[in-house]
């Protein structure tokens, strides 16, 4: 399991989350930031600082935001 940056994050791009990041896996991608899940630990120190609650663990990202799981997973390969 890794996290997952969805909607929210668009047009915020608030950098608290990159700042807690322990592997530094969060990347600047365009409109949003978007996590890299082959470096993410899961240590999940990004979610709670997250100011508009755009970050999910995978298994927990809402069903309509769901299409963020592969927009992560697609940014990186």
């Amino acid at each position: 399991m890794t996290y997952v940056i969805t909607e929210p994050c668009i047009g915020t791009k608030d950098q608290s989350c990159v700042e807690v990041c322990p592997v530094d896996c969060i990347y600047e991608a365009g409109d949003q930031f978007l996590i890299n899940p082959e470096e993410c630990i899961d240590c999940g120190a990004c979610e709670p600082e997250c100011p508009v609650e755009a970050i999910f663990p995978e298994d927990e990202v809402p069903d309509e935001m769901e299409s963020y799981i592969a927009k992560n997973e697609d940014y990186f390969e």
